[in-house]
């Protein structure tokens, strides 16, 4: 009787942990695609108007970041959406490792 009993309450932390991990996995993240960035002094920002121009880190053609909650998770090459030409989206070329996307580990 106690090994039924035993068994039971593993099956129900089983199924408890999968109800955790279903709510888990429906919480929402901000993705998003890095093109590049540019530092510059603030006098050079306040100059900056309509038109301007702003010259990047990436060059065309280099994969870009992808970043989850601010961190790089992988990198891709931009692309024109097949259902929709008005919109970009980012095709996966690389996953980065936990160590490659976090230098503190």
């Amino acid at each position: 009787m106690e090994a039924q009993a035993e068994a039971r309450r593993a099956q129900d932390e089983r199924q408890g942990g999968g109800r955790n991990l279903d709510s888990i996995l429906r919480i929402p993240v901000l993705m998003q695609v890095v093109l590049g960035s540019a530092t510059m002094p603030v006098s050079n920002l306040m100059k900056l108007g309509r038109g301007a121009i702003v010259p990047l880190d990436h060059r065309v053609g280099e994969p870009v970041d992808v970043v989850v909650n601010g961190r790089v998770i992988a990198r891709g090459e931009v692309v024109v959406v097949e259902d929709d030409n008005s919109r970009f989206g980012v095709s996966l070329t690389e996953i980065v490792g936990p160590s490659a996307a976090d230098p503190n580990g």
